[in-house]
């Protein structure tokens, strides 16, 4: 007989064992333990048991569910004005559909509970609470497209889908940095600082990145000033994710308005991926969304190929 009940302190063992389970679905590394799911989830400051629920068929748990909120406008605290259900697993010997349906109400109810007009379906930046690190790649990418019992659920209680992140991977051992005249002409004007273990610059940040080792690259003239571009990478080492070759994740590219189109990003990941290389890094991977047509072609023409796709879902309104 099926009965749900919210997070207990005894349950993470049993979480691990569902997330085991299903561990052929995309987006989930092996191995997890209870250690890893501490550290990327239970130990949030933000964690409240109320919105973590685990299903058990009698004594046996057969998934999970959890939701939680992002931050405010300053990135200062909690806002409870929009939620997510970062997560929903089932295991493969279960009603999975009738599992994931009443998982998902329970955690609609929760975030309504606290506040929330506008409910997401899956973890996207900035709704990324938990489970970065342990879940997705570089980034977390809201539900992954292959995971066909979170989809059903999300969309038959009226989610629908607002945009899909595209998951690139660029291996650095194929990779060939452009060399044309522009580029050229780039490399005597600029240079490439590079500043490690960047300090996080908000609570949000320090709180869903402090696990990882951040190294921040600025693209600065040699005449001296400010930046003009700059990448964020962080490491992805703890969850293994490329199965033994070593990996970071480009979390972060942006370029001064007054600098665009003049060829300065394919400069500046030029010598990152050099660095890179020269540190024993084998792969890259980045996230970016299906609607930024600039970003994914850059990414192509560079060399990145595409590995996987998620869906960002979106319900508005309270009424659930």
């Amino acid at each position: 007989m099926l009965r749900y009940r919210s997070f207990r302190n005894t349950d993470p063992p049993r979480i691990v064992e569902v997330w085991r389970s299903a561990a052929g679905d995309s987006g989930l590394f092996r191995p997890i333990s209870v250690d890893l799911l501490e550290q990327f989830v239970m130990a949030r400051l933000y964690f409240e048991p109320e919105g973590l629920w685990l299903a058990w068929d009698d004594d046996r748990p057969v998934g999970f569910a959890h939701a939680g909120f992002g931050p405010d406008e300053q990135q200062k605290d909690i806002s409870h004005e929009w939620g997510t259900t970062c997560l929903l697993l089932t295991t493969p010997d279960g009603p999975r559909q009738e599992v994931a349906a009443a998982l998902l109400e329970l955690c609609e109810r929760y975030l309504v509970s606290r506040g929330a007009k506008v409910l997401y379906g899956g973890g996207i930046r900035p709704l990324n609470p938990f489970y970065l690190g342990i879940f997705g790649g570089s980034e977390l990418p809201g539900v992954p497209e292959s995971d066909a019992i979170a989809c059903e659920a999300f969309a038959s209680h009226d989610y629908r889908e607002i945009d899909r992140t595209i998951t690139f991977h660029c291996d650095l051992h194929r990779f060939e940095p452009p060399a044309t005249r522009v580029q050229m002409q780039i490399r005597r004007r600029m240079t490439v600082n590079v500043v490690a273990d960047s300090p996080a610059r908000d609570w949000w940040e320090a709180c869903t990145m402090g696990s990882f080792d951040l190294t921040r690259y600025e693209l600065c003239p040699r005449s001296g000033g400010p930046c003009v571009a700059h990448a964020l990478l962080r490491n992805m080492d703890p969850t293994n994710a490329f199965g033994g070759g070593r990996a970071v994740g480009l979390i972060e590219l942006e370029v001064d308005p007054r600098y665009r189109r003049q060829g300065l990003v394919t400069h500046l990941l030029a010598e990152v991926f050099h660095q890179l290389s020269r540190q024993g890094i084998v792969k890259v991977e980045i996230q970016t969304m299906q609607n930024n047509a600039p970003a994914c072609a850059l990414y192509r023409r560079l060399g990145f190929q595409e590995v996987g796709q998620g869906i960002v879902f979106r319900k508005n309104g309270t009424g659930v």
